[in-house]
């Protein structure tokens, strides 16, 4: 299949790495330093040798901000077959652009990223593909997601913002209150360390990509219910309740052992 990706950032030059072998890949940058390092495949600085290359599959892995515009700048360098894609993790906006485009298209959410995933052994990592794609884009990111060992998803755009909210705000937020009260300290410890390497990673992110997913209009709920669980610690500790934090302690290893956490 002849596919072309729009953006040679990490997850754009990731999945050029990850194609290339099997299919005629082009990536498409105007920075041409970012196209320093690709190899097995064309590399494109105007968006006219889109149209030259004449894709057969499109894939959008711009930043986020600039998802929905980057689209409707090469939409009328496609042909009527090809069908467009993105990986975005967050999809505000998304159904209502493919619906008004007219395009056949496939929207996927790999869930992982190059801050904390090892590229190279993703089978304890999960991918979303969106229920109301078209079946050929949706058979192919199955068979793309499966030869990595992905474990795959089939949500709805509303359920793919639902899950959304609840595995990407809650970590993010913990991470993000964490950051904002941390003191650096000379001496510390094991569990500090392994937070504050979240942290930094997490904010080594794009603003515009966290505001978008704690923008999420399910988010608020997620976190609400985090100040909640706060607010019971908080009194825990302030009355010293020793029988109330057992309780909280066994309801919070109870949770961790639910099958459906891993």
């Amino acid at each position: 299949m002849k596919i072309c990706i729009l953006g040679a950032g990490k997850m754009g030059t990731w999945l050029t790495d990850a194609l290339c072998l099997q299919h005629e890949v082009a990536i498409y940058d105007p920075d041409i330093e970012k196209l320093k390092f690709v190899f097995n495949t064309q590399r494109l600085t105007k968006k006219e040798q889109i149209r030259d290359f004449n894709p057969e599959l499109l894939i959008n892995a711009v930043n986020l901000k600039h998802t929905i515009r980057s689209f409707q700048e090469v939409l009328p360098l496609l042909s009527e077959t090809c069908i467009i894609s993105d990986i975005a993790s967050v999809k505000t906006g998304l159904k209502e652009f493919y619906n008004e485009s007219g395009k056949r298209f496939v929207s996927t959410h790999p869930m992982f990223g190059p801050t904390f995933a090892n590229l190279k052994e993703l089978q304890q990592h999960h991918a979303i593909i969106i229920s109301e794609s078209d079946h050929l884009g949706k058979a192919f990111f199955k068979d793309f997601y499966s030869s990595l060992g992905l474990n795959i998803h089939e949500y709805s755009f509303d359920e793919h913002d639902k899950t959304i909210a609840y595995s990407l705000s809650i970590p993010f937020s913990s991470s993000l209150v964490f950051a904002a009260v941390m003191k650096h300290q000379k001496a510390p410890g094991t569990t500090f360390n392994k937070h504050m390497k979240i942290a930094k990673g997490l904010l080594s992110e794009d603003d515009y990509l966290l505001t978008e997913i704690l923008f999420n209009p399910y988010t608020y709920e997620q976190v609400e219910n985090i100040r909640y669980q706060l607010k019971h610690l908080l009194a825990l500790i302030k009355e010293k309740d020793s029988e109330g934090m057992k309780k909280f302690l066994a309801k919070v290893r109870d949770n961790l052992n639910d099958p459906n956490v891993e």
